[in-house]
């Protein structure tokens, strides 16, 4: 099941993808997709539903982030082997976690804006995930079954915010517009393997990050258990679990960051495509 939220930032619809591909309105069933309604029971009861029995929605409507009232947007750094030796990183003894502020989460087909000063922004694509039920003390044999839905997630990061204005990395990753989630949200029965997955992403064109879920130091149940011992994951919180190699501050020669103009494609297989144009903050001062 492919769950959407469509419409207006801030006043998103519910709706579904049906097996054509038509997007249908659930706002008859429930107000909003949230952490409330991604339970297991709750998502049976939406799976048990007939897509033909739900209104179809007219045009192209904006896609927002697929999840709302997002409690915890949390990242994995360093978490493909190949991706830490392209920035000549030793492999971490354990996850090494770092947060994004939820005021960073964009809809998958919204602009990217570079903040004032930037001029080092770089792309990464991610396998997202995203908790359905409370997770405390799980065991990794136990973790998936605390997922409710899978998603592309671009963990766009302003290279110099993050590593040379001192303090946490989250100043790098945090800014306006620097979190796009989705398109869809997809259900853990359409993802047997979470570690087999294809990630891609193209700048203008140009392939810049192909990897899979299968270089990744640790896994999704390992990554979740981990985070569980530390505090509970609760329904709603999202999980970045981390960018293969590709990314513009390990390009060689020379890096290669963000520029207005620039349009960002990615995909994590089979959890569908986000396409943002960046441009620059016009914001007064």
């Amino acid at each position: 099941m492919k769950l959407v939220r469509y419409g207006e930032r801030g006043k998103e619809r519910p709706g579904l993808i049906d097996a054509e591909g038509t997007l249908r309105d659930l706002s008859g069933q429930l107000g909003d997709i949230t952490g409330a309604i991604l339970a297991p029971e709750s998502l049976a009861r939406i799976a048990a539903l007939s897509p033909t029995d739900l209104p179809p929605v007219e045009g192209t409507p904006r896609l927002g982030p697929p999840v709302g009232q997002v409690g915890k947007f949390m990242c994995i750094g360093l978490n493909y082997a190949d991706h830490a030796a392209e920035t000549g990183s030793d492999l971490p003894e354990h996850p090494i976690l770092f947060m994004k502020a939820t005021s960073a989460i964009n809809g998958p087909h919204d602009d990217v804006v570079l903040p004032r000063g930037s001029k080092r922004s770089d792309w990464e694509v991610e396998l997202g995930v995203v908790i359905g039920k409370a997770a405390k003390y799980v065991s990794e044999a136990d973790a998936l079954s605390h997922i409710a839905g899978y998603c592309t997630i671009n963990d766009v990061s302003e290279r110099r915010f993050q590593g040379r204005l001192s303090g946490q990395w989250t100043k790098g990753k945090s800014c306006d517009t620097f979190g796009p989630i989705g398109p869809w949200l997809v259900t853990p029965d359409e993802v047997p393997d979470p570690q087999n997955l294809s990630l891609r992403c193209t700048v203008n064109g140009e392939t810049m990050q192909n990897g899979s879920t299968r270089t990744m130091v640790f896994t999704v149940a390992q990554i979740i258990a981990h985070l569980s011992e530390l505090f509970t994951l609760h329904p709603g919180d999202v999980i970045a679990t981390g960018t293969p190699p590709g990314v513009g501050m390990g390009r060689k020669p020379e890096p290669v960051y963000l520029k207005p103009g620039d349009v960002m494609e990615l995909e994590v297989e089979g959890l569908g495509i986000q396409r943002q144009t960046v441009r620059m903050d016009e914001a007064p001062r």
